[in-house]
């Protein structure tokens, strides 16, 4: 279940899913990066913002500080949800192989693709996504409120 492609193994990894980092996550409320996890955080998931740009600055999304790396994260995640360039990701392989423990899953949003690090991600173990949103994808299958059940 490394290469997540069909909709029942993407659902079973949203439904389990608890914690997500939001890898490019942004304060603007009118970006994908903004209301993507903002809508994942309505639905129960803890959302954990990581881009170096607003860091530092006393920001906050989704009641947490806004981290430069996923490394400042500090604790356990499920799901690594990226909102960068296509070719922007492979800049955060090594920070995404070093997570103690590692993620679960690393999701590249809509439009993004990286067949490398998808090969990388997946060889370390780590199942992998590609051009999906998580939003959509959450709506589609019916999967409602983190820890309601189906």
């Amino acid at each position: 279940m490394l290469d997540l492609r069909q909709s029942p193994d993407v659902r079973a990894v949203l439904s389990k899913a608890r914690t997500i980092a939001v890898l490019g996550a942004h304060p603007t409320q009118s970006r994908p990066a903004f209301y993507v996890p903002d809508y994942l955080f309505s639905q129960g998931y803890r959302i954990l913002p990581v881009n170096p740009r607003f860091a530092g600055r006393g920001l906050a999304l989704w009641g947490q500080p806004i981290r430069a790396t996923l490394a400042e994260l500090g604790e356990p995640v499920h799901i690594v949800d990226i909102f960068r360039a296509s070719d922007s990701v492979p800049d955060h392989l090594q920070d995404i192989l070093a997570m103690d423990p590692r993620p679960g899953l690393v999701w590249l949003q809509q439009g993004i693709r990286n067949d490398a690090v998808g090969q990388a991600v997946k060889a370390a173990g780590i199942g992998f996504i590609q051009d999906r949103c998580t939003l959509a994808d959450h709506r589609a299958m019916g999967i409602g409120r983190v820890g309601e059940g189906p």
